[in-house]
């Protein structure tokens, strides 16, 4: 019951006739020209100590920014946790007393 049954390929049934490809022209080719490189219109950018400054402030300053969002939604998460377990030991002393005072 919990064996698979794997199918078994049958046998072909005809004639199996291998294909034949006859060449019907030759293609001689030839060599093509070395690519010349062309210049770049663009300036190569230049790192100066001014802008690797900025560049490490930004940096640092996006790190601080996405740390500060993922704490608070941390913090939003926890403080719905516990209003929720507050709520549910009231709900419960409420439910508990309800049925000794009858």
């Amino acid at each position: 019951m919990f064996r698979p049954k794997v199918p078994t390929n049958p046998t072909p049934t005809g004639l199996v006739i291998p294909f034949s490809v006859e060449p019907t022209a030759t293609v001689r080719h030839t060599p093509s020209p070395a690519p010349v490189s062309q210049p770049s219109p663009r300036p190569a950018v230049q790192l100066t100590p001014g802008t690797a400054v900025a560049l490490v402030g930004g940096g640092t300053a996006v790190v601080l920014v996405v740390g500060a969002v993922l704490v608070s939604m941390l913090l939003a998460v926890a403080i719905s946790g516990v209003s929720v377990a507050v709520c549910a030991v009231v709900l419960r002393s409420l439910l508990a007393s309800g049925r000794t005072h009858r």
